[in-house]
């Protein structure tokens, strides 16, 4: 099999459109072209027949009661605002205290740092080494105050997936709103929004190889009724949750990708998985000081961040130009600061400097993974024979002990 270049292994950032995906969407750009919210025509007909569809089969993506607890947006960082904000709003009788965790997804933090200019109290639970918060420091950070506890279900950056399952038993018994970013990990692992105590979810239609520009907002509908005050106001469409004409091309888009999620995603993640870890062995055969960040196994499955010791990641992405990956998030590459993520699970900022996040996809090839091992391993040793710290280390001197004086 021919190579093709540029090789894509940064699924976490975005996906590829499935074909399968725009052959679905195609007419709706131009033959069933009509507004959803136009209930005098035909045109109009279609269009929310098609919609109420979509919303039939992503709330069976993530085993949701109806279709009606789907609540279409502009994409997950929108859905994140609308729920933090929306439940802040609407439930601030009840209290002013959000809980989430320090490597949430910036529209998570950004929006916490907003609702606290705002009034609101935010509790922010570390994770541990391994990536992975703990239920019981969730549990200790609760207070009669407590609205909302927003955790995501998989990292961006580590990919490691959090246990929701216990904490929606927590969030359920105190009675306290449980909301998960799915964004990551929906299709991959998983999720069930009523058999794990999940109120809202944040969804995204690019993650998982639909389009760009379209998302849902998961928002229960009994055994508790969530309530939210909308953040967009206009006509009153999505039940009164999200005012705008919706994008009718990219919600059947959204619902087809879900579709091939649902029959055919388990596979996928074995798969996945497979790739993953033939590419993470030739690390581990090739060099030295290569270390895994998160949890080995409690990952996602096309997820590999790793750390190169010695080794300037953005040096490397340099070098490996012909391949797409990145350092850190999509939504904070342009930052030249180590990953708060890494930083948060405690590795210092050598070490957080020298990752690489490897996202495995649909369609990345056992040719692409084995070239990329290839051309990564020979550029490590390259960048490693030209740096004066990795010939201290093999000298056995240890650096972190070394005094630097200026001069």
């Amino acid at each position: 099999m021919t190579l093709k270049f540029p090789i894509y292994m940064d699924n976490h950032a975005t996906t590829p459109l499935d074909p399968r995906v725009l052959e679905a969407m195609l007419p709706y750009f131009s033959e069933h072209f009509g507004n959803a919210a136009s209930r005098t025509h035909a045109f109009g007909w279609r269009a929310e027949a098609a919609v109420d569809d979509a919303r039939d089969t992503i709330a069976q993506l993530i085993n949701a009661e109806s279709g009606k607890e789907i609540v279409f947006t502009s994409g997950a960082t929108e859905s994140d605002n609308l729920a933090l904000k929306g439940v802040a709003e609407y439930y601030q009788g009840k209290g002013n205290h959000i809980v989430t965790t320090t490597i949430e997804h910036k529209a998570v933090l950004d929006s916490c740092k907003r609702l606290e200019k705002q009034g609101c109290t935010v509790t922010y639970v570390p994770a541990g080494k391994d990536g992975i918060v703990d239920p019981d420091d969730i549990k200790k950070a609760l207070t009669d105050k407590t609205i909302l506890v927003s955790i995501m279900l998989a990292n961006n950056e580590v990919g490691t997936i959090q246990p929701i399952d216990e904490i929606g038993k927590i969030t359920r018994e105190k009675g306290v709103l449980l909301h998960v970013d799915a964004v990551q990990g929906i299709g991959k692992t998983p999720f069930d929004v009523r058999a794990m105590n999940v109120d809202l979810a944040s969804l995204s239609a690019h993650k998982i190889y639909g389009p760009k520009g379209v998302g849902a907002l998961y928002v229960r509908r009994s055994k508790p009724r969530v309530r939210l005050v909308a953040q967009m106001d206009g006509g009153g469409h999505e039940r009164g949750n999200r005012s705008g004409t919706l994008n009718v091309p990219s919600i059947v888009g959204f619902a087809k990708a879900s579709e091939i999620l649902i029959q055919e995603g388990a596979a996928e993640a074995e798969k996945l998985r497979g790739l993953r870890e033939r590419l993470w062995k030739k690390f581990q055969r090739e060099l030295d000081q290569v270390i895994l960040n998160g949890h080995p196994e409690q990952r996602l499955p096309g997820n590999l961040n790793v750390s190169f010791a010695f080794v300037e990641g953005e040096g490397l992405m340099m070098a490996i130009k012909d391949v797409a990956v990145s350092s850190g998030s999509a939504c904070t590459s342009s930052s030249l600061e180590p990953s708060y993520v890494l930083r948060s699970m405690g590795l210092d900022e050598d070490m957080a400097h020298s990752s690489i996040r490897f996202g495995l996809g649909r369609f990345n090839t056992e040719e692409e993974v084995d070239y990329v091992g290839d051309l990564v391993t020979g550029k490590v040793k390259k960048l490693r024979d030209m740096s004066p710290l990795w010939e201290m280390h093999q000298q056995g001197i240890d650096i972190k002990s070394i005094q630097w004086v200026a001069h």
